[in-house]
């Protein structure tokens, strides 16, 4: 019913733990989208069951490829780093019970994988800004029929920015699921609770003013 599907790049670390948490009757297959990846991302993949295809880097064309391959009605796209809290088999399966959710998608509530007081407020602050703009990103995983999926157009193949683009498509036609995605807190313990957000809110606005995807993804990583 359900293809998972989850872009990797060098997540040897992390691949395993990404998979196995989806060894359920409700998921068909998991697909793991590697861009290349220079550890064993794709073997520790393939011995934990999923399905690998190997595409260009990037976060957009790397999801392109996966729903292409897709045999499932239904995607749930979702970052390697990133896990679903307790309660999302019972939250999605409420989901796909209701026909007309066909034509809406659904995210998991942002948390970061650390106790620390930064984590919480910068969870308050993501939750404040998917209420304002309905903007989520990626780390908060991503369910979509694929009627719905080809009907807003599908991910486009950005390098960055591709959550941002494929939600302003979707025009808040979703909804937000309790559950947690719960997503690991390195990036953000390694720059900073305060460097890292505003890195992101810098490339976003230039975004919005104009600038192509390809030129912000140096100053992005």
């Amino acid at each position: 019913m359900i293809s998972v599907i989850i872009p990797t790049l060098n997540a040897g670390d992390s691949v395993r733990r990404a998979i196995d948490q989806f060894k359920t009757q409700l998921i068909k297959e998991v697909i793991v989208v590697d861009g290349g990846s220079s550890d064993a991302t794709a073997e520790i993949a393939r011995a934990s069951g999923a399905r690998v295809i190997e595409t260009h880097r990037g976060r957009g064309p790397q999801l392109m490829a996966g729903a292409d391959a897709a045999e499932g009605d239904w995607y749930l796209f979702l970052h390697v780093d990133t896990r679903l809290g307790s309660g999302w088999e019972g939250d999605i399966s409420t989901f796909l019970s209701k026909p007309n959710n066909r034509l809406r998608g659904a995210v998991f509530r942002f948390q970061l994988e650390d106790d620390s007081p930064q984590a919480r407020r910068l969870e308050r602050i993501v939750a404040w800004r998917n209420r304002t703009f309905d903007l989520p990103y990626g780390d908060q995983g991503l369910l979509i029929h694929r009627i719905l999926y080809d009907v807003v157009g599908g991910f486009r193949p950005l390098p960055l920015m591709e959550d941002v683009d494929f939600m302003r498509r979707l025009n808040g036609r979703f909804i937000e699921f309790e559950t947690p995605a719960i997503t690991s807190a390195e990036r953000y313990r390694q720059e900073g609770y305060m460097k890292r957000p505003v890195r992101n809110l810098l490339c976003l606005g230039l975004y919005y003013l104009g600038v192509s995807p390809d030129r912000l993804v140096d100053f992005y990583n």
